[in-house]
């Protein structure tokens, strides 16, 4: 994908969402100008400049297919990918994903994404791929009065707002609770430099980090996430604070279906639940621990 390439796959990105959804009786995801999903390509392209492939049809140069993927250092996370209406059952999808999992190969790395329960073609396509659904999530949404969450969960004086100092201890945390490494995303999420950005972390009383939590706000992507924490009351301190930072808004935030204790916390909040998600992984995986909230943008597993 190249700069001149944003509108069109935009445009890509928007159809090829929204017609899966109506095709099969729900809601469109994307609701907004078409304009808006540029997000996609703008973020993907700050963080990683040239990882978006596309498929073209020869005779009228129509782009019919898009894969954004992101190297991480421990992982490739394969992002949003779209095929147009007009061309499936071409095995584009297969294709543009043969490329990314090639070169994860290429470089020993396993291949991580977050995929829709629902969407049984796009199950079918990562599994027949060597793709292994490891965790299942409720994707949760959460309407966020103006006044604010009434409900103030323990803890909740321990969350601040991120800042870089906080960077490393991060990754740190990360690395322990789920074996993934992206010192950049997070630099990129606390510098803000777009201002759709917010990030908390959870100090405890020595001064650790037993959590984190990215928030992002536009029309094109509302959601929570990515975010992990020690514990299902620290993950609810940490979700508080960032529903706060959302007022007026109804984000998505992904809860494991596991933690039992913080989805019913999430019910007795208000949220109620709009899809289900898989996270799948290609290759080397180890079981994570405490509480893992991934996103679609940018996504990893």
């Amino acid at each position: 994908m190249e700069r001149a390439d944003w509108q069109e796959v935009a445009g890509l990105i928007y159809e090829g969402t929204n017609h899966w959804y109506q095709s099969h009786g729900m809601n469109a995801i994307f609701t907004g100008a078409v304009e808006d999903t540029q997000l996609f390509c703008e973020v993907y392209e700050d963080l990683d400049p040239g990882c978006c492939i596309l498929a073209i049809e020869k005779s009228s140069q129509q782009i019919v297919g898009s894969c954004f993927f992101h190297p991480r250092e421990t992982h490739i996370s394969l992002g949003i990918m779209n095929v147009h209406p007009d061309a499936m059952g071409q095995k584009i999808a297969s294709r543009l994903l043969a490329h990314v999992t090639e070169m994860a190969d290429n470089q020993r790395k396993p291949v991580r994404l977050v995929s829709s329960a629902l969407n049984l073609d796009s199950f079918s396509l990562y599994t027949r791929a060597g793709f292994t659904p490891r965790t299942a999530y409720q994707d949760m949404t959460l309407s966020v009065p103006m006044a604010g969450i009434d409900h103030a969960p323990s803890g909740l004086n321990q969350v601040r707002k991120a800042t870089l100092a906080d960077v490393s201890n991060m990754v740190a945390l990360e690395m322990e609770l789920n074996q993934i490494a992206r010192e950049k995303d997070f630099r990129y999420f606390i510098e803000n430099k777009s201002g759709i950005w917010h990030v908390s972390v959870y100090e405890n009383d020595t001064g650790d980090l037993d959590g984190f939590l990215v928030s992002v706000q536009h029309a094109a992507s509302n959601m929570l996430g990515p975010g992990v924490a020690r514990t299902d009351r620290q993950a609810a301190a940490l979700i508080h604070a960032e529903l706060n930072c959302n007022r007026g808004r109804s984000p998505v935030f992904l809860i494991p279906v596991a933690r039992s204790e913080l989805v019913k916390t999430m019910y007795e909040w208000g949220a109620r639940n709009c899809e289900i998600h898989f996270a799948q992984v290609r290759g080397n995986w180890a079981t994570s621990s405490g509480v893992v909230m991934p996103t679609f943008m940018p996504e990893t597993g």
